[in-house]
């Protein structure tokens, strides 16, 4: 296990000081302490700045050292020279720092020296960093948030089980709006940057024995210290799933991963060899991203990668099943012995197969009849369904239905609904009974493949909070 001392603190502290406060309209640190106020901390926040007396009605200190109190956690948000004399004031204060400023080694050599500086200053002092070149860290438990783009412009998600690991800072933010917008919770969102000091093997090491991070999602430039990571990362998946999408393979990727982070993207073999090595569940882009996020966020990890398809429409089902076959999951037919039994409950113009055509005519109750009938035994590891608005027996009733089967059969149960105004309202419903819902069928099936590419890391982990 790796040295998380402190970084406990990082995610949960009973108090923050803010190096660089103000209330100027545009300044970063006024942001940050935007976001902290209104994000429902609970802890002691003490501005610190030499220019200010008060701010926002807080007593204002010159500088950290000036606090009386102990702190937890200090967020330091002043240009990088003044940052490292901010770290070097903390010592003795506090036992971790989140270092937001830019302005070291993506900048080049002169920022490199600095952030060599701000490195040494922290191993010196028993400090852990997270940063610079960063915005921090989002938890929705202690409701710390310290990314200095306010709710206004990037909605925050609601609590919940999913933790997300990124060096870019935009990503993050990125990621967070559209989970937000889905309804899909987050356990803690970290932002790291340039990772002076803590980086993802000390992240993954915490989360692996955080009780309150169920899975982890991981957006990837650079590793330093690979054997760190796989070891990390091994232990952190024998507990519960570990996905990560690395960027900057090659090109011009690799020079932007440099410029952005002075990272060094390194080889994508390597990497790719790494995660399978560590059980990482490796995700290709950002939609593969997403998908894997409300996927895991939101369901049971699966335990293989046969597919059952329920539909009112057959061409979104045929199109299910090719997405399928294109991403390696299987699409087996219903046995005879299923098909007789359902034969005897749906009407005779039912389509019985995989897909499973429920046609025109269908019906809130045969949708969720059709979804437990063939996911009650152990034919089937997922089920996809695709209902189309268009059929006038449909009503809202049907996301209650689906919901209460998907709790009985207690397998991942995917949702695709593409469509327009009247589809997408519906989709919102599907969101607040805790169902990932898509709107195309490529979408739902990279979640689907997500979810069981996680099965291998599933037997590892003998369950998991996602049992």
């Amino acid at each position: 296990m790796g040295n998380v001392k402190g970084l406990d603190l990082i995610f949960n502290p009973g108090s923050v000081a803010l190096v660089g406060a103000s209330e100027k309209p545009g300044k970063l640190s006024g942001k940050i302490l935007q976001s902290l106020r209104s994000s429902g901390f609970k802890g002691r926040i003490y501005p610190v700045n030499p220019a200010y007396g008060s701010v926002g009605g807080m007593e204002c200190y010159p500088t950290i050292s000036e606090i009386k109190e102990g702190v937890d956690l200090a967020i330091i948000a002043v240009p990088a020279p003044a940052a490292i004399e901010a770290l070097r004031q903390a010592g003795g204060k506090t036992p971790a720092a989140i270092v937001v400023s830019g302005g070291f080694s993506e900048i080049g050599e002169e920022g490199g020296r600095l952030e060599k500086e701000l490195k040494e200053i922290a191993r010196r002092e028993g400090i852990r960093v997270i940063g610079p070149n960063c915005m921090g860290v989002y938890d929705g438990f202690s409701r710390l948030d310290t990314f200095f783009i306010t709710e206004e412009r990037i909605k925050r998600p609601p609590q919940g089980k999913l933790a997300i690991m990124s060096q870019s800072g935009s990503f993050a933010l990125t990621v967070m709006d559209e989970l937000a917008a889905e309804g899909v919770g987050v356990a803690r969102v970290i932002s790291y940057g340039n990772k002076a000091d803590v980086d993802e093997a000390d992240c993954l090491d915490f989360l692996a024995d955080d009780d309150r991070t169920g899975a982890v999602a991981i957006y990837m430039e650079s590793v330093e210290d690979g054997r760190k990571f796989v070891e990390a990362a091994s232990r952190c998946s024998s507990k519960k799933p570990v996905m990560a999408v690395k960027v900057g393979k090659a090109g011009a990727g690799v020079s932007a991963a440099r410029s952005h982070t002075g990272a060094i993207a390194g080889r994508y073999e390597v990497y790719r060899a790494a995660f399978k090595k560590a059980g990482i569940i490796e995700l290709e882009g950002y939609e593969d991203f997403i998908g894997g996020c409300k996927a895991f966020g939101m369901q049971k990890r699966s335990s293989g990668r046969r597919v059952m398809i329920i539909t009112d429409g057959g061409g979104v089902g045929v199109g299910l099943a090719d997405a399928c076959a294109e991403m390696g999951l299987d699409v087996p037919p219903l046995n005879e012995y299923v098909k007789e039994d359902i034969r005897g409950v749906f009407p005779k113009y039912v389509v019985v197969g995989n897909p499973f055509d429920l046609t025109g005519s269908v019906t809130d109750g045969m949708f969720a009849e059709a979804l437990e009938k063939t996911m009650e035994g152990d034919a089937y590891d997922i089920a996809i369904l695709a209902p189309m608005w268009g059929p006038p027996f449909l009503t809202d009733e049907l996301v209650e239905f689906i919901a209460e089967k998907a709790g009985i059969v207690k397998k991942p149960v995917l949702i695709c609904t593409p469509g327009g105004e009247y589809t997408r309202k519906r989709m919102g419903l599907f969101h607040k009974a805790g169902l990932p819902v898509f709107s195309t069928p490529e979408s739902a099936v990279r979640a689907a493949a997500a979810l069981s590419k996680g099965a291998s890391a599933g037997a590892k982990a003998g369950g998991g909070i996602y049992g």
